[in-house]
């Protein structure tokens, strides 16, 4: 597998970390095995696990320095073959700290085979005042593969009084199936101007969930936007799908709401999409 990121495109810079990791996921008679798992720098999974029996493989992204800082150039690559299924995330909130002048960046692809299913279900991100981050995620699906990704974005620290006053984030991110792109998404949020009504409308905290696959039936849609009416403080939130892509926003100041809104969605549509029901990864308790 090819290294994950190009030095030649986008250099480190001096002092700056530079780490990368490459999963590969295949079925073996209907256990879902990671089969290859390679890194560098600072950027690992330690190893499988299966909370919910051996066809679902759960692996944990870990980035032991427990946050990025400007300069370093963070690249994730996970493979999934035919008839597998894996399930990623990370064991607590990204931290994105002050740039220092320099860009930070983060680049994700995940490719997923002939009948394989992938969640990419990281934990939140937190942006600290000043940072100046670009962020690109590329997902590949077969025709008949499925696909749950998810992010929970929170602008500055709110409970710490600290708001994100300068700084710079930017996203591109892409789904193509069968090669046909059936999801495509920039933006740039920019410190200090969250209070637009064509940005954030003043809230800290925005999450997405994306699902591509089975399109979700009339009435489970019906039955998912009463699941979310009578969640608790769930307001601003928008649940839409097209052409096999379901998506799931929340705009507020509260990442713990965030995350039951979230995981609200996400136990509605595993069980439609991949015929599996929730199992919370025991990760996010702790």
């Amino acid at each position: 597998m090819p290294d994950c990121l190009s030095s030649q495109e986008h250099p480190a810079s001096p002092g700056a970390w530079r780490a990368s990791l490459a999963l590969r996921f295949a079925d073996d008679g209907g256990t879902t095995r990671l089969v290859d798992n390679r890194h560098l720098g600072p950027l690992r999974v330690q190893k499988a696990l299966y909370p919910e029996g051996g066809a679902v493989c759960h692996a944990i992204v870990v980035h032991p320095p427990g946050g990025v800082v400007g300069g370093d150039q963070l690249a994730i690559r996970a493979e999934v073959g035919a008839q597998a299924h894996a399930l990623l995330t990370t064991p607590g909130a990204a931290k994105w700290y002050k740039a220092n002048g320099k860009r930070s960046r983060q680049d994700v692809r995940l490719l997923v085979g002939a009948a394989a299913s992938l969640e990419w279900l990281p934990q939140e991100t937190i942006f600290f005042d000043h940072a100046d981050v670009a962020l690109e995620q590329h997902v590949a699906l077969a025709a008949d593969a499925s696909y749950i990704g998810g992010e929970i974005l929170c602008m500055g620290r709110r409970a710490s009084g600290e708001a994100f006053g300068a700084g710079r984030i930017s996203q591109r991110s892409q789904i193509r199936r069968g090669g046909k792109l059936i999801w495509w998404e920039q933006g740039v949020l920019l410190g200090g101007r969250l209070d637009s009504p064509l940005g954030m409308r003043g809230a800290s905290v925005c999450a997405t969930l994306i699902a591509a696959g089975k399109p979700l039936p009339a009435a489970l849609l019906g039955e998912l936007r009463d699941d979310l009416g009578a969640l608790a403080g769930a307001v601003n939130v928008g649940v839409s799908q097209a052409k096999g892509v379901l998506v799931a926003r929340h705009l507020g100041d509260d990442s713990e709401l965030a995350r039951h809104i979230m995981l609200a969605v996400w136990r509605r549509l595993r069980p439609h999409l991949l015929e599996r029901v929730a199992v919370v990864p025991r990760i996010w308790h702790t």
